[in-house]
Parts: C-alpha cells; structure tokens; sequence
C-alpha cells in the first residue's frame, strides 16, 4: 500500500509556508520599553523568532495591548487534519419546503431561544427571524416551518416548556457569550433538563455559536452544532432531512 505524500503546512506572510504570524494579546505590564520586551521574551519563550513588536496601547489600570509579528518553524499535515462536520446537503428555502412537503407532509415546529444570561440575540435572529442574514431568509420565512423564536435570557426550564406545549419537533440554542465557558454550563444543563423531563429523544437539539462546532456539539449530547459562518438554509435543511430519515425509519421499523 502506498504512502500518502505528507501536505505540511505552515503560516503564511510574505512567502508560501514563511511560517510568519501576526499576534494579539495583553499583558499586566506598562506601556514602555520595559513592557514591550517583556512581551518580545514571552514570544520568544513560547517559541516564536524574528519578534517584532509592532504596536503597544495603554489598556490602563496597568495593562497593556501589544500587536506582534513572528516567525514560527512550526507545521502541520493538513492530509491528517479531521474534522466531525454537519455531513447533510444544504438547500435553497424553497427546496427544502418542498422537501418537507414530499417526505414528511406537515409543517415543522421549531423554538429557538438564547438561554439563561445570555442576551445577544444575533445569531438566533440570523437563524429565525424572517429577514435572515446575507440574503438567506429565516426559518420564519418557510412555508413549511412553525418558527417560534423566544428571543434572549430564556431560562432552560421555560424553554423546555415551551418546546414541551408546542409539541416541538427541534429546539435551536443560541450562545454567544463564552466567558468563563459558561455556554457549556448552560448547553450541557438544557441537555440534562431534557433528558430528565423525558423530552430528549422527541426532538432535534441543536446548538450554535461563535465558539461551538459540531464536534463538540454532539460531545455535549446535542445532535448538531452550527458555528459561524452558519445560516437558516444549512440549519432548516439539516432539520428537514434528519427528520425525514427518521420518519422514514419509523415506517421501516413499524412495519
């Protein structure tokens, strides 16, 4: 069996492969001479040659922003770079309401939500609202999509509720605030609600942010994960087909 030929990738700069990098990062030191080599050591620590710092701004309360440019010999083989990624096809709005229509027969209802403190409504408006994002209408827009979007600092237990009384078929979660990792606290509560209240296996969990992928998405016990760069037609689309498939399974088994 053949050897796959090694694809060794490093940073590029002003040449293929120069390994060179731009870097931001804030240290507890002032804004001098004194801090600005404090922070060219740390680079050089990490690993990093041909330092420059480049700029520096008072953060105050005795911290300081620096931007620097460096050299890393660094690489990797992008042939052995595996990803888990939502694997279903995307399709157009009108698409995939043909689609429900054809194999499933009946409008779907999905609640959205940003949960507990967060309160920044920016990636569930893109998903739900009926303007969408970038010329991608939202699932409210969808003739064969109930979209309920209860919008921000919605606790999982109201939530749940709701997905509960409307007899949801799939449940978006938004996070955008991360500190601390508080998104995974509170997706992985919302799970563990769900699975309490019996409601797991009844519907599509999904989950979407700035910092969460599909892989960790499905770690957490959810069914998939949209990070940015996501829109309604690869969120309606995955919910469509998956449910489909489902259906489709439920008759094989059933009979």
């Amino acid at each position: 069996m053949s050897k796959i030929k090694e694809n060794i990738i490093r940073p590029y700069g002003d040449t293929l492969n120069d390994g060179k990098m731009q870097l931001s990062f804030s240290l507890q030191v002032s804004p001098d001479e004194r801090g600005k080599e404090a922070a060219r050591l740390l680079l050089k620590k990490i690993g990093f040659d041909d330092i420059d710092i480049c700029g520096m701004r008072d953060l105050n309360e005795g911290f300081t922003h620096f931007i620097a440019y460096a050299s890393t010999g660094a690489g990797i083989d992008y042939n052995k770079v595996m990803v888990k990624t939502v694997e279903t096809d995307v399709m157009t709005m009108e698409e995939t309401d043909e689609y429900i229509s054809t194999f499933i027969g009946r409008p779907l209802t999905v609640i959205g939500a940003c949960i507990e403190s967060d309160a920044h409504t920016v990636g569930i408006d893109a998903i739900m609202n009926m303007k969408g994002y970038n010329h991608r209408y939202g699932l409210e827009r969808y003739k064969y999509f109930n979209a309920i979007n209860m919008g921000a600092q919605v606790s999982c237990e109201d939530l749940l509720k709701k997905a509960r009384e409307e007899k949801a078929d799939a449940v978006l979660v938004s996070q955008v605030v991360t500190q601390k990792n508080i998104h995974i606290k509170n997706l992985t509560r919302l799970i563990e609600l769900s699975e309490a209240e019996g409601l797991r296996d009844k519907m599509l969990f999904i989950c979407g942010g700035p910092r969460l992928s599909h892989e960790l998405a499905i770690e957490m016990g959810y069914d998939a994960g949209f990070g940015t760069g996501s829109y309604a037609t690869d969120v309606a689309s995955y919910i469509a087909i998956t449910l489909a498939d489902r259906k489709r399974q439920q008759e094989i088994n059933g009979s």
